[in-house]
């Protein structure tokens, strides 16, 4: 009775100074036995000893808030005719996306692609806590070529239509650039290069004189290629890529977001997407070859950080990359620290997020197990999630 009080009040007041006590904290360097996390005013004050009184949580490990780098919040609706995906009714029925994500331990999320700029009424909604969700970093518009005769808010061709379509996402509201240098999306595994060199460096010249960073969408290598060479902060799935292409990320410290696990949703799901029965085929060989590059990438000392390119009913399975993270090589803890630490460092916040720190925020998952060991643990049994001193959802009851 008196722990159930005490969760209570610390789920009403987020910003009442309470301790945790945990079976053990991994912070996002090393696992520390029997500690509590000690949280104030939304943020962590200590890591180490309980003190009297300190909630009762000892069945769980304490992990950072994990970190989404590639989502799509406002997509809600597999059908882009239905009345869900039309106007202001996209922010309201989102806020189902951002509780599952939030119950799936992820706290924070890059969101890499919306229309109507929803995504950053999302953003603003949740920073004023009129909606519950992750924090949420945005970008509004994700960047394409133009596709038939119409141009339309999210298109440009040549340099200059890309700096203008760059300078008024930042004028907006957005908080990253997102670019499509290639095909493949849902069904289609192509990845045939759209933007040319010259306006990928445009695109990232642009952002970064604004303050921005960028993230460059390629399925194919020759749009990772050019992407890379352009300067860009982060790839997004990039499959078949050459040695070439690997060793620059290397050399430029380029984050790689092979976002592996979306495609997997597509062929699980691919009755209720309306796909054919051949597009599972060509899912499950994107997959592999996509797994194939990331094998690759990491041996090479590429940077990761992880993105699941969560849509439509996938919301809730968003650290499902961690298994496939493991599949390319990492440990367990080496594939925890990408959806943690690394991902703060995405996004330029590793001082305040993605480590249990005396000063960062009070973004805190409890886990039923060792996800050091086991990393199917911070996957299936997320069980208490706290973003910034508030907790948000808790199933340990």
């Amino acid at each position: 009775m008196y722990r159930t009080l005490l969760l209570l009040v610390a789920m009403a007041c987020p910003a009442w100074s309470a301790s945790y006590r945990f079976s053990s904290v991994w912070d996002g360097e090393k696992k520390i036995p029997g500690a509590c996390v000690t949280v104030d005013a939304g943020k962590i004050q200590a890591v180490g000893a309980c003190p009297a009184g300190a909630v009762d949580l000892s069945k769980y490990t304490a992990i950072p808030g994990m970190i989404d780098v590639h989502t799509h919040l406002t997509y809600v609706d597999s059908n882009p005719v239905a009345p869900a995906a039309r106007g202001a009714a996209v922010v309201y029925l989102s806020a189902e996306n951002a509780m599952k994500t939030l119950e799936a331990g992820v706290t924070t999320v890059r969101d890499l692609g919306a229309q109507n700029y929803s995504d950053i009424a999302m953003r603003d909604l949740i920073e004023k806590g009129k909606m519950k969700g992750p924090r949420m970093f945005v970008s509004g518009y994700g960047l394409m070529v133009t596709r038939g005769a119409v141009a339309t808010p999210n298109t440009a061709d040549g340099v200059s239509e890309v700096l203008k379509f760059v300078r008024a996402q930042v004028a907006a509201g957005a908080d990253v650039i997102k670019m499509y240098g290639s095909t493949g999306s849902g069904r289609d595994v192509t990845g045939f290069q759209t933007f040319t060199f010259e306006e990928m460096k445009a695109a990232v010249d642009a952002a970064h004189a604004l303050g921005k960073r960028i993230a460059i969408h390629s399925y194919g290598p020759t749009g990772a290629r050019d992407a890379v060479n352009a300067g860009t902060d982060s790839l997004e799935h990039a499959t078949d890529m050459d040695d070439a292409t690997i060793a620059e990320m290397v050399r430029r410290k380029t984050w790689y977001v092979p976002t592996i696990d979306h495609n997997r949703y597509y062929a699980d799901n691919f009755k209720m997407l309306q796909y054919p029965q051949s597009a599972v085929g060509d899912l499950n060989d994107f997959i592999q070859r996509n797994l194939e590059s990331a094998k690759k990438a990491f041996r090479a000392g590429v940077r990761f950080a992880m993105g699941s390119d969560v849509v439509y009913t996938m919301f809730g399975e968003n650290t499902r990359e961690l298994g496939w993270l493991v599949k390319a090589g990492m440990t367990p803890e080496q594939a925890l620290k990408v959806a943690t630490v690394n991902g703060a460092e995405l996004l330029g916040r590793e001082k305040s997020l993605g480590s249990l720190k005396p000063g960062y925020l009070a973004d805190i998952v409890a886990v039923e197990g060792d996800p050091t060991v086991d990393v199917t643990v911070a996957i299936q049994k997320v069980r208490w999630v706290m973003k910034g001193g508030e907790v948000l959802t808790d199933k340990t009851k």
